[in-house]
């Protein structure tokens, strides 16, 4: 499954990378620390999943969200933001996010969320996860 990781964090960039590094099936293909590489990125790596933060320094995950379910790109979205506030999870799931999930409480539900997706990847179920 190629992933992409999208927040202006580069400690959480890098958090993730490593805490999803332990799954052979997971290949991290980019990250980006703003929308507009995030929204370019993504166009062009044509990623199964992206995990996205909300607020950017030139804009929000939300309009990065927008852009890509607009462009009819099908990868899942997983919002993932320290603003879990009630109207932001609303319009991120209206938007077409998959998943809404709190960095400061849900990071374990998020993980668990992502191991189940690589079992149903691809879709035929073939493949079984295995952490390296």
């Amino acid at each position: 499954m190629k992933v992409f990781i999208a927040d202006d964090s580069e400690i959480m960039r890098e958090h993730l990378k490593e805490m999803l590094s332990c799954y052979s099936e997971i290949e991290i293909i980019g990250t980006a620390d703003n929308t507009g590489r995030a929204v370019e990125s993504i166009g062009q790596l044509r990623p199964d999943l992206v995990i996205l933060d909300i607020r950017m320094p030139d804009g929000n995950g939300i309009d990065v969200l927008r852009s890509v379910k607009k462009r009819g790109s099908l990868p899942v979205i997983i919002m993932f933001t320290n603003y879990p506030f009630p109207q932001y999870r609303k319009k991120c799931l209206d938007t077409g996010a998959e998943y809404f999930f709190d960095k400061s409480s849900e990071s374990d539900q998020m993980i668990k969320t992502i191991e189940k997706l690589l079992v149903d990847f691809p879709p035929s179920g073939s493949r079984q996860l295995r952490k390296v």
